[in-house]
C-alpha cells in the first residue's frame, strides 16, 4: 500500500481522453504526458516572462531523438504556443508514438517522384 504523500500515488487526468494517469510512469520517472493519448498539459513554463501557469492543452507533434538515442515527446502548448520535451516511457501507446516518428516520411514536403529523377 502506498503511503498518502508518495509521489506515485499522485494523479491527473488527461486534458485531451480523461484518463486518469498515474504522475509517475512504470519505469520510476515522474510523468507529465498521458500513456494512451501522449497529450500533457503546460504546467511550467521555460520561457522568461512567459504565462508561469498557462494551463494549456500540449498535443504531441513529434518525436525527437537527442544524441543520447533517448525518445523525446514534443508538445506545443495551444494557448501559448510554448515547446517542450518530454522522455518517452515504456507504458507510452506505441502506435501513437509509431504514427508520430514515421509521419515526415509519410508526409514529405516534396513530391515522392523527385527520386526518380536522381
Amino acid at each position: 500500500m502506498s503511503h498518502p504523500h508518495d509521489p506515485r500515488a499522485a494523479t491527473f487526468a488527461c486534458a485531451w481522453c480523461g484518463l486518469t494517469v498515474s504522475s509517475v510512469a512504470d519505469d520510476g520517472v515522474p510523468r507529465n504526458h498521458c500513456p494512451s493519448c501522449l497529450h500533457s498539459r503546460h504546467v511550467l513554463d521555460h520561457v522568461e516572462g512567459g504565462p508561469s501557469d498557462c494551463e494549456g492543452r500540449m498535443p504531441p507533434l513529434s518525436i525527437a531523438v537527442p544524441r543520447t538515442g533517448d525518445w523525446r515527446i514534443i508538445h506545443r502548448c495551444v494557448r501559448c504556443d510554448e515547446l517542450t520535451s518530454s522522455p518517452v516511457h515504456a507504458d507510452d501507446n506505441r502506435l501513437v508514438l509509431m504514427r508520430m516518428a514515421v509521419r515526415p516520411l509519410a508526409q514529405p514536403p516534396f513530391p515522392l517522384e523527385a527520386f526518380g529523377d536522381l
